[in-house]
């Protein structure tokens, strides 16, 4: 839910969430609110069916929550593709597998390239959220957060570098300035 959040607020427009059971969608059953709320705000064109059938020609997948996923989805992605494998400790892809398909490979683990970890954003969220004043933490906060981890790669980035270090103590001040900028523009400051 949080990432999708945070896609949409980067104006990703053609996102399919998918559970243990297929595509969320318009007309399935027994939705939590959660999903229902999913549902009303991704998969535009309505489609239906698996996840496996819905990584025929995709770009991009997300992986956060286990669970296995055959190298022929990963081979039928589109070229050039992104896969983001994030169950931790063992990914949702197989890295090494996906690497053959995929153009950038990320995982939650250390001892790979591309950590994609929250700790990237924390403590930097909070030290600007503090430092603003803010009265909460909004997707635009989110957001600016996740664009100054991206800025702190700069011209650097490579297929094995998208992301800086958790140790790279840069980040955490780059976090904590886009944050309360973030909230001074949105105005979610106390007067």
């Amino acid at each position: 839910m949080a990432c999708t959040k945070i896609l949409l607020e980067a104006g990703i427009g053609e996102i399919a969430v998918a559970d243990s059971r297929g595509l969320l969608h318009a007309g399935r059953e027994g939705l939590t609110e959660t999903k229902q709320w999913l549902v009303e705000h991704t998969n535009p064109t309505g489609r239906t069916g698996t996840m496996v059938e819905a990584l025929v020609g995709a770009d991009v997948y997300l992986g956060l929550s286990g669970g296995s996923v055959p190298e022929s989805a990963i081979a039928a992605m589109a070229p050039g593709c992104i896969v983001f494998s994030l169950a931790n400790p063992t990914p949702e892809v197989d890295p090494e597998m996906a690497a053959r398909y995929a153009a950038v490979v990320a995982t939650g683990r250390s001892d790979l390239a591309n950590q994609i970890n929250n700790v990237l954003a924390f403590p930097g969220v909070f030290r600007g959220a503090i430092d603003a004043g803010a009265t909460g933490i909004t997707e635009g906060m989110k957001l600016a957060a996740a664009t100054a981890i991206a800025d702190v790669v700069g011209d650097d980035v490579r297929a094995d570098y998208i992301v800086p270090s958790p140790l790279d103590r840069r980040v955490a001040e780059a976090v904590a300035a886009a944050v309360a900028a973030a909230a001074r523009a949105e105005g979610v400051v106390r007067g």
